[in-house]
């Protein structure tokens, strides 16, 4: 049997790679250990520690964690030490992962990372650590190959996840029988984010722009992930007169059957375009963070299906500007503007064509037994 070494850090890293590991337990045995979430744990991982405290992003909240990050680190490097497995799989997280991938190198471990840092946008010269410290790179956007190829570095686009894992289980009807809405009026659907810090920057701002709305003429849908704190989430969306609904699962139909969306910066704003509905992209972290990030990061755009269509197509509010005025008022000038309305949606039917119809698990689980030589 086979070990592998997983790991991932976010809770979009957790659902990609558990969709890779139940692809492999169909085609044989393996043993898989190392850091993962629920959906990952369900699919056979033993984990090493609790997933729910590596969910932080920022400059600053990263530092206000590096305690907890060094025992982790400490602790991996022993165990592949100790326990080398046959194969160390990194799913994103790169902070963490590019430290781990040179310590396995150099211990003849063999390294596959799963979505890629995104060096394209800040940090470039990791792409000579990614050249120097795996074996293969699968990715996932597909642009990203031209600079793998230009150091020809072994490396395969899989797909995106997404093109996979986005399905819709209830039809529009039974989604509104579910969370009592009214399907004859416009959904509006505000997604906060998956981690407290995000819950408490951004949801305020959202429950500001709902203020701003004709209460009247829309329903109003917040999304609460199951990853959040409940009574953080309750504190910061108060009491609203206006039509709300929250939803506690099903944020792919909730994607696919609201008319328009906000959507924090992330995995979810490509979601979102997949499901063709016209949206918003916000961002809002700590300044400091924002002030380092703002110094390092050098490309124009933020939100993924911007910088797929390479064309600033959705607007973007970051930091300062992401006001719930500033949202409000966005989304009604799209949603007045037919023609604005409707080009979003046929520009955002792009997004099926660009990244294609590969199975991401599949294709990544292929790469995978190709290095364990099954």
């Amino acid at each position: 049997m086979k070990n592998i070494f997983w790991l991932a850090g976010e809770k979009s890293g957790d659902l990609h790679a558990a969709e890779v590991m139940r692809v492999l337990n169909r085609q044989g045995e393996y043993c898989h250990c190392g850091i993962g979430g629920e959906k990952m744990q369900a699919a056979g991982l033993q984990s090493e520690f609790d997933f729910s405290r590596f969910n932080v992003m920022g400059f600053i909240e990263v530092v206000q964690h590096l305690r907890f990050f060094s025992q982790v680190e400490k602790r991996v490097k022993t165990i592949l030490s100790e326990n080398p497995p046959d194969l160390l799989v990194l799913v994103d997280y790169p902070g963490l992962n590019m430290r781990l991938a040179e310590f396995a190198k150099k211990r003849g471990i063999k390294v596959l990372y799963y979505i890629c840092p995104q060096f394209w946008a800040w940090k470039k010269k990791r792409i000579f650590k990614l050249q120097k410290f795996t074996d293969h790179i699968c990715y996932i956007l597909p642009f990203e190959g031209e600079h793998f190829a230009r150091l020809n570095i072994p490396a395969t686009y899989v797909g995106h996840p997404i093109a996979e894992e986005i399905t819709l289980r209830q039809s529009k009807e039974e989604f509104a029988q579910k969370y009592h809405l009214d399907i004859d009026k416009p959904w509006i659907g505000f997604f906060p984010g998956s981690r407290n810090a995000e819950i408490t920057r951004i949801l305020p701002e959202y429950v500001e722009a709902i203020k701003h709305f004709p209460q009247a003429e829309f329903q109003f849908l917040i999304s609460q992930a199951n990853s959040v704190d409940a009574n953080l989430f309750q504190q910061h969306l108060g009491q609203l007169s206006a039509d709300v609904h929250l939803i506690l699962a099903d944020n792919y139909e909730m994607m696919h059957y609201c008319d328009m969306l906000s959507v924090t910066s992330g995995t979810a704003t490509l979601e979102s375009a997949y499901a063709e509905t016209p949206f918003v992209i916000v961002y809002k972290t700590a300044p400091i963070s924002y002030a380092i990030g703002k110094h390092l990061v050098k490309i124009s755009r933020i939100g993924l299906p911007n910088i797929i269509l390479d064309e600033d197509l959705l607007p973007e509010l970051i930091q300062e500007v992401a006001t719930g005025k500033n949202i409000a008022r966005e989304l009604l000038n799209i949603w007045q503007d037919k023609k604005l309305f409707d080009l979003i949606k046929l520009k955002l039917k792009k997004i099926h064509q660009i990244l294609g119809k590969k199975s991401a698990s599949e294709t990544c689980a292929e790469k995978i037994c190709e290095l364990l030589g099954d």
